[in-house]
């Protein structure tokens, strides 16, 4: 949790029942609830509760919580941490690879599995799909396209059949929003998978959800899309125009930092230095208005980290080789591991990518071709964006460095990955 404040209001309540911690914890443990869901809680859960190490724990603890002390978690000093219709759960204790088997886990339980078969959406049920939703969109840097495809698919249906049943106007609206979150993940994986046509269906769902309940923040992100299937596909013109039409929407919003950012790009894509330059400003300055994300994760959630990346590959487009340099090298530092794996694969690829150029550039071939072929050795979800990045560094290493073999070898497997792309997304290729 980033802010770590104590909850006094829940350490107040257990002295007034005069319990330890452990004590707490086994009381916890045998609710009804607690019983069926076979709940681990502890003394170590309870103290992180109380330090504030944890601002919202997960469904069934909170469910335990009320039946043991007739109190909702808000009254006991529990803080939500919204986003759009959703919470997210205990998620700074989750890294991205575990958000899938924690979406499963969340899944597999009885008590929602009896939920979802019920004709009434209660508050749990809500709660566990924003919950959800949360965790697959922190999955997005790592799990493989098709795996969260298939999985925001089903997840898709089960809300679908919620909006079906018997629910107050105020459910509707939040499980619109939940729809509409998922959607537009859909979407985004759509695309990394070469489906344009789906990509495209679910991108303009998400947006006509957003627009039905007033949410800005989401119309914002499928402005984003927008903007980013118009980068890939280098109309450069339309990423300037989707990116400022999303950005009238979006309000204060990760969307719109990112939609800025989308703007910067397509400017520096165009060569419009000086707006490209204002434009990487505006996006850190409204960057810096919002609150430090728990879960920067979160695909739809922008950080500082992700700055960074998107004004290495600006910069690169702008050919300032030295800032784009720093910001690339700074990119691969943040997001890779001590043990030199990655937290964000796809990042790390168009990194390397901005340093090869940077280096052919400067007359060092056997470098710039080292770093392309690490990007192509990086195993990413999109190969897309990838091909798309490697032909910036294919074109200029062609044009210094035709005759060279180190030049050549790049070239070949530049054009390998394209020939697998042409077969998923024959439409970028044209």
């Amino acid at each position: 949790m980033p802010d770590n404040i104590p909850n006094v209001q829940l350490r107040a309540w257990r002295n007034e029942h005069r319990l330890t911690r452990a004590e707490l914890a086994d009381r916890i443990n045998t609710t009804p609830i607690g019983i069926k869901e076979s709940l681990a809680c502890d003394e170590e859960r309870i103290r992180r509760w109380e330090a504030g190490e944890v601002r919202w724990p997960h469904s069934p603890y909170r469910i335990a919580i009320t039946q043991l002390t007739g109190l909702q978690p808000e009254d006991l000093g529990f803080r939500p941490n919204r986003r759009g219709a959703g919470q997210l759960i205990e998620a700074t204790s989750i890294i991205p690879m575990d958000a899938l088997r924690a979406e499963a886990d969340l899944y597999g339980t009885m008590e929602l599995a009896q939920q979802l078969q019920a004709s009434d959406v209660g508050t749990s049920t809500l709660e566990a799909l924003a919950e959800a939703v949360d965790l697959l969109c922190r999955a997005y840097p790592v799990v493989s396209a098709a795996t969260l495809r298939d999985r925001t698919q089903k997840r898709l249906a089960q809300v679908n059949g919620l909006l079906g049943g018997r629910i107050t106007l105020a459910q509707h609206r939040e499980l619109l929003v939940i729809t509409g979150w998922l959607t537009a993940l859909l979407g985004c994986v759509h695309y990394d998978l070469g489906e344009r046509e789906e990509a495209e269906t679910a991108r303009r769902a998400a947006y006509e959800m957003g627009r039905q309940v007033g949410h800005g923040e989401l119309m914002g992100w499928a402005y984003e899309m927008s903007a980013w299937f118009a980068l890939v596909e280098g109309r450069y013109e339309d990423v300037v125009t989707s990116a400022r039409m999303g950005q009238a929407v979006a309000g204060q919003s990760s969307a719109q930092v990112q939609l800025t950012l989308q703007e910067a790009r397509g400017l520096a894509r165009i060569g419009d230095r000086r707006e490209a330059d204002k434009a990487l400003t505006r996006g850190a300055d409204a960057l810096a208005k919002l609150p430090l994300p728990g879960t920067p994760d979160h695909h739809f959630v922008f950080d500082h980290a992700k700055w960074v990346f998107y004004a290495a590959t600006a910069y690169t487009w702008l050919e300032d080789n030295d800032r784009a340099e720093e910001h690339a090298l700074e990119t691969i530092q943040m997001h890779t591991r001590p043990d030199g794996t990655s937290n964000a694969p796809m990042r790390v690829a168009d990194a390397r990518i901005d340093l090869g150029i940077v280096h052919a550039r400067r007359g060092d071939l056997d470098a710039a071709v080292e770093q392309g072929m690490a990007a192509f050795d990086i195993e990413r979800r999109s190969l897309t964006d990838l091909v798309n990045r490697a032909g910036d560094l294919d074109r200029v290493l062609r044009q210094r460095y035709r005759r060279e073999a180190l030049a050549e070898e790049f070239h070949e497997r530049f054009i390998a990955a394209r020939r697998i792309l042409s077969t998923r997304h024959p439409e970028l290729l044209d």
